[in-house]
């Protein structure tokens, strides 16, 4: 069975994520205490994430949503 591209995309972005958070020495419940956000959802798979949950990490992490996306396909 041929991968969904719609899952292979976010699991790009998910890992994008984690390797965010484990350079700024941060945990998941860090994360989720900061911003309400459960990021171990989203890195794991298990939960599919909105358009603002993603700008809302990418300025908790201080960057733009564009350079968050940059170069995934």
């Amino acid at each position: 069975m041929p991968l969904n591209p719609h899952n292979v995309f976010l699991k790009k972005i998910a890992l994008r994520l984690k390797k965010l958070r484990e350079k700024h020495n941060l945990t998941q419940e860090d994360v989720l205490n900061d911003t309400g956000i459960h990021i171990g959802r989203i890195e794991s798979g298990k939960r599919d994430f909105s358009v603002s949950t993603l700008q809302k990490l990418a300025e908790y992490f201080q960057i733009s949503a564009s350079e968050l996306l940059k170069g995934i396909k």
